[in-house]
């Protein structure tokens, strides 16, 4: 019994090991087809560095026939030297034919490089483009799994990979194999036996280049995983860096990511190896076809059946023809490295967008009624964070939600705002389902003002307008209605200060009061205030307090508040408990009620 279960287990592995070797080579196929697909809209150029290529093969497979045919009119001079003049003035049409084929290479050569690179260059700039398009749809979901740093490999690295396969393969994979087939055409019509000798050699450079490719392909897939991994940690501890600081974790971050990169050093090692290994065997495959032409040849001198200059153009070919080779398989590096690398981005770019809804109820204008009915949210199969919770907010009304961490307070903005999708229940804005709602316009009606505020490098302005349509005066209103000006009128630039990435330069409170202009300016019906006050100083509170009188005048506003002195005068307050709606009713109806909301009220203020 053990035996035959042994066996089934082998002849089950062969067939997994099959079935693997057919999904990567169906992947591999698709990788190439879309890499192939980028380079559609660029055939023109790539059609003219083929064509230049061409060229420079003809042109390399002319000089060692011109120098070979030299050499013999040298050796013929040398046997007759009476008859010499008449070779004088062939070796010199030889020796200008010689050097006007250098110079064209050199011209061609530099010609092709260019349209190569800038081809290059442009496909990876558009590809670039589409990507962060595409991450940009994504919705927040994706972003909850995907770790900034392998975004980054994807948009950065990853693109880079693949621009060496438009610039080093593409149209040198047809010089290569042109120039071998070239080389095997001219030496079998010099001189079929030399020819026959050089490709006795080619068992031996198949089977390399076999053993070449499984090996390369492991180590370049384990290459990349390292090299994300690295990034991953990169973006994770320098985002992080304040904490690690604050709490000494230098050396014990140090030991952890010289533990990553040695991962990247080892799999880099193997290729190392893989290469050095590789090339020196050609070189040493190369040398055997060589010494073969020298006896072969040799004799052939001796014997008078052979000139010199047939023998000097085999050692030449042989060198042409082996070079190609060796090029061909470390192309495959660069081709295994690409498709790994547009395998990568594929995936990527089939992650669903944000879905708009294809029912498209129109809110260019609402009212700002907000309704939730009986909504159920879990952000991981049925661990539901929000449990059949129900409300309205009428037009222009305030609602304050408060509770304890981990409520579900957050996740009713998120939910409201389409970053998630409910599982149960409805979400209604002035009575149309949200699922009916366009995401774009849904956004647009909802101005929000969340606890981590985000700056972007750019300017004051530019960062309260979020390059909306929007004037500077509007601009300039909007940071006065909010007591932000107050502060900006002070910095040298005004409006016009830079702001650096993430706004390090400005306090948390400036940078609380700039969200607060940000939101303001787009004129929402719908105004949502996440957390808004936490981060802020007393005196700033005051000023945002004051501000938030004029902005939520005629709006439907939600405020959730660590600080309930913040939200006393909301028409309503919510106190989330375990994801439901444990009790709702204004400041002084909830203080009387003397229940949950009252003991977080009483704890903060006792």
């Amino acid at each position: 019994m053990s035996g035959s279960g042994l066996g089934t287990g082998k002849g089950g592995s062969r067939g997994l090991d099959k079935v693997k070797a057919e999904e990567r080579k169906k992947l591999d196929k698709n990788a190439l087809k879309n890499l192939l697909k980028h380079a559609v809209p660029y055939w023109p150029q790539f059609l003219l560095a083929l064509v230049l290529v061409l060229v420079l093969t003809g042109a390399e497979l002319l000089r060692p026939y011109i120098m070979g045919t030299a050499i013999d009119d040298i050796a013929k001079a040398l046997d007759n030297p009476g008859s010499s003049g008449e070779y004088k003035d062939h070796i010199l049409l030889m020796g200008g034919a010689f050097l006007g084929l250098a110079v064209l290479q050199l011209v061609v050569s530099y010609i092709s490089t260019l349209i190569l690179r800038i081809t290059s260059a442009k496909i990876v700039m558009s590809l670039r483009n589409k990507v962060f398009k595409h991450v940009q749809s994504l919705p927040f979901t994706y972003f909850d799994k995907t770790p900034v740093g392998s975004i980054v490999t994807r948009i950065c690295n990853d693109t880079n990979s693949i621009s060496e396969m438009y610039t080093n393969v593409l149209v040198n994979f047809f010089r290569d194999i042109f120039m071998m087939i070239g080389v095997i055409i001219v030496m079998f019509s010099i001189n079929a036996k030399l020819a026959l000798t050089v490709l006795t050699v080619l068992p031996l450079i198949a089977v390399a280049a076999i053993m070449f490719r499984m090996k390369a392909r492991k180590i370049f897939t384990r290459m990349r995983a390292k090299l994300t991994a690295i990034n991953i940690f990169l973006s994770e501890h320098i985002a992080g860096m304040k904490i690690v600081q604050a709490f000494n974790m230098q050396n014990a971050k140090k030991d952890e990511f010289d533990s990553v990169n040695k991962e990247y050093l080892k799999e880099n090692n193997k290729q190392i190896i893989t290469f050095g290994i590789f090339r020196p065997f050609m070189e040493v495959t190369s040398a055997i076809a060589t010494a073969l032409i020298l006896w072969i040849g040799g004799n052939g001198i001796l014997e008078s059946a052979i000139s010199f200059g047939t023998v000097y153009m085999f050692i030449n070919y042989a060198g042409k023809f082996f070079q190609p080779i060796m090029s061909l398989t470390e192309m495959y590096n660069t081709t295994q490295s690409s498709l790994v690398s547009s395998d990568r981005i594929e995936s990527m770019m089939k992650k669903d967008s944000e879905a708009e809804p294809d029912i498209k109820e129109d809110i260019s204008v609402i009212e700002g009624e907000i309704e939730f009915k009986n909504v159920w949210f879990a952000y991981v199969e049925e661990n539901w964070v929000l449990k059949d919770i129900s409300f309205k907010v009428r037009p222009g009304e305030k609602i304050a939600i408060v509770g304890t961490t981990g409520a579900g307070k957050t996740t009713i903005i998120s939910l409201l705002l389409g970053f998630y999708k409910h599982q149960k229940g409805q979400i209604l804005i002035d009575g149309k389902p949200l699922a009916h709602i366009s995401i774009k316009e849904l956004r647009r009606a909802i101005g929000t003002v969340r606890q981590d505020v985000f700056l972007f490098k750019g300017d004051i302005e530019t960062n309260i307008r979020l390059y909306n349509d929007i004037d500077s005066e509007a601009v300039k209103r909007a940071a006065e209605t909010v007591n932000a000006s107050k502060f900006i009128e002070l910095l040298p630039k005004k409006y016009k200060e830079p702001v650096n990435q993430r706004g390090t330069t400005l306090s948390e409170g400036q940078r609380q009061l700039l969200s607060f202009a940000r939101a303001l300016v787009i004129d929402p019906k719908i105004l949502v205030l996440d957390e808004a006050t936490s981060s802020v100083d007393a005196n700033t509170e005051q000023l945002i307090q004051d501000g938030l009188e004029h902005l939520m005048e005629g709006r439907t506003s939600i405020t959730i508040a660590h600080r309930l002195s913040t939200i006393k005068n909301a028409d309503t307050i919510m106190f989330l408990h375990h994801g439901r709606i444990a009790e709702s009713g204004s400041h002084a109806e909830l203080m009387k009620h003397g229940k949950l909301y009252y003991e977080l009220y009483s704890i903060q203020y006792s």
